[in-house]
């Protein structure tokens, strides 16, 4: 914020004195928003306009002084305030210490006193700023990675737990078990090595996201015979769903990175066909042009409520409707942040009991 942009309220019961400094404040370069005469008024306009900084005078006539209406209004509003006194006794210093203390002007005072002390207030109101929301940020940060390991806790704990039984099973009864069993044993063992797999990655790329470390790595493929492979491989894992590819373009070069363009896909390709427990079609309409396609993918599954959809992309966030549907309510999360790195945006339209709707669009180019 400039100079010209802080707005100031000046609280002084002697008039001339207020005046003058607003006289003063003004041939600096502040703008003044209002002078009033007690700690009542001062805490009734700092409720009305906020302004970005305030003089306060420490001994006001009234019953409350200068530090008691500080007080409430640095409680309520958190605005830097710096006080004005003809005293500077260690008792009303040390009072005056109950809030963090932006600077203290002793009467009388030259506006040279006036612009520097109301400078370094600021830029330490600013440091105090930053302070907090990199604090908050950790904490963020913090209460994430607890959740993430807690999810990840009880998602890799089924699959170890299958991953044990089967490998118990052969080592003890291989020479008794048909070939066709182990083959269905080893199998599922796959399976569930896949599913931890799956579920590590997703951690691991929400906390890199969050942190801010996630590079991108863009390579030349064409998205349409992209697409079309990975359809034929869903199609190839499920019996009870038939997923079709439709494309304006036989041959669309883009310039991506194909990793985190998995992600996005296999989670919302994965998520149509989890949540549509009962089977159909799922279509991937893809519309290209000359500088970004529009991808839909949508299905005729369970929808989605209308509260749930303006929390969509929070994380560990899940639809009351999934009922035993299993999910760790981080793969739109990690969509979300997939698609703002490639500079694209993502929509989606849904009903519950009649399906979902995503629509992607995403620059052809990260160089655009």
């Amino acid at each position: 914020m400039t100079i010209k942009q802080i707005q100031v309220l000046i609280v002084e019961d002697e008039l001339i004195a207020a005046e003058s400094l607003s006289f003063d404040l003004k041939k600096i370069g502040y703008q003044v928003c209002g002078i009033v005469n007690s700690g009542e008024k001062a805490i009734e306009k700092a409720n009305t306009i906020k302004p970005d900084l305030i003089l306060m005078d420490i001994m006001l006539k009234g019953k409350m002084d200068g530090i008691e209406a500080a007080q409430v209004i640095y409680s309520q509003h958190k605005i830097p305030i710096i006080y004005l006194s003809a005293y500077g006794d260690s008792q009303t210093l040390a009072r005056a210490k109950s809030i963090p203390v932006y600077g203290y002007l002793v009467k009388p005072y030259k506006i040279a006193d006036i612009s520097t002390t109301i400078a370094m207030a600021w830029a330490k109101y600013e440091e105090d700023l930053q302070r907090e929301a990199d604090l908050c940020a950790e904490k963020k940060l913090n209460q994430i990675k607890t959740q993430a390991l807690a999810t990840a806790s009880h998602d890799l704990r089924t699959p170890l737990t299958n991953i044990l039984g089967y490998t118990e099973l052969i080592r003890d009864y291989g020479d008794r078990i048909s070939p066709d069993k182990k083959e269905r044993y080893f199998n599922f063992i796959k399976s569930a090595v896949v599913k931890m797999t799956d579920s590590l990655e997703d951690l691991l790329l929400i906390s890199k996201a969050e942190e801010g470390k996630i590079t991108l790595y863009p390579q030349n493929f064409n998205l349409v015979e992209y697409l079309s492979i990975m359809v034929d491989e869903y199609n190839n894992l499920t019996s009870e769903h038939e997923i079709k590819l439709y494309s304006n373009q036989e041959n669309y070069q883009v310039y991506l990175d194909q990793k985190i363009l998995n992600h996005i896909l296999n989670n919302l390709i994965s998520n149509a066909i989890k949540y549509s427990p009962e089977g159909g079609i799922i279509i991937l309409n893809l519309c290209c042009n000359s500088e970004e396609f529009i991808l839909e993918i949508e299905d005729k599954g369970i929808g989605m409520p209308e509260d749930y959809q303006a929390k969509l992309f929070t994380l560990f966030e899940r639809a009351s409707n999934v009922g035993s549907i299993k999910g760790n309510g981080l793969g739109l999360s990690i969509v979300k942040k997939a698609i703002d790195l490639h500079g694209g945006k993502i929509e989606v339209k849904s009903k519950e009991n009649e399906g979902t709707k995503f629509i992607l669009t995403i620059p052809f180019s990260l160089n655009k």
